[in-house]
């Protein structure tokens, strides 16, 4: 049996797992859900606030793959965390791709929050993960 947050049914394993992520995401209303693990890639679901952002960060071996599924945004990368030299603006559908080793934030731009789902591959967060919100989730950062 699949735990289940807030609607979110989570699959902490590799064994095969379908689901409606954007309908997944519209339910999610934590900064942070990981949604599926498995021994190569990841997936999590993010919920950011109005007026917030992810957090500038950098993976150093975790490409990640970042799909809007609600609202707008405006996503920064570089190669130095004081020159995010690349910038575009995304919405709904559009998916940010950024690889290991680049700095990057994606900035909730719209008037609504920001859903996005995740994937990191491999596997950034500890199984289970779940962040209420962006506090929560600087203070556990690994």
């Amino acid at each position: 049996m699949n735990p289940c947050y807030y609607g979110i049914q989570s699959n902490h394993t590799s064994r095969p797992f379908a689901a409606n992520v954007a309908g997944l995401s519209a339910q999610n209303p934590n900064f942070r859900t990981e949604l599926w693990t498995g021994s190569y890639a990841q997936m999590t679901l993010m919920c950011i606030p109005v007026c917030s952002d992810i957090g500038l960060e950098i993976h150093k071996d975790t490409d990640q793959i970042i799909r809007i599924e609600q609202g707008g945004a405006l996503v920064k990368m570089g190669s130095c965390e004081r020159l995010l030299d690349f910038q575009a603006k995304v919405c709904k559908g559009d998916v940010i791709f950024v690889p290991a080793g680049t700095w990057h934030n994606v900035i909730n731009t719209g008037r609504i929050p920001l859903k996005v789902s995740t994937v990191y591959a491999p596997p950034h967060h500890p199984v289970g993960t779940i962040h209420r919100t962006k506090e929560e989730a600087e203070r556990a950062h690994y």
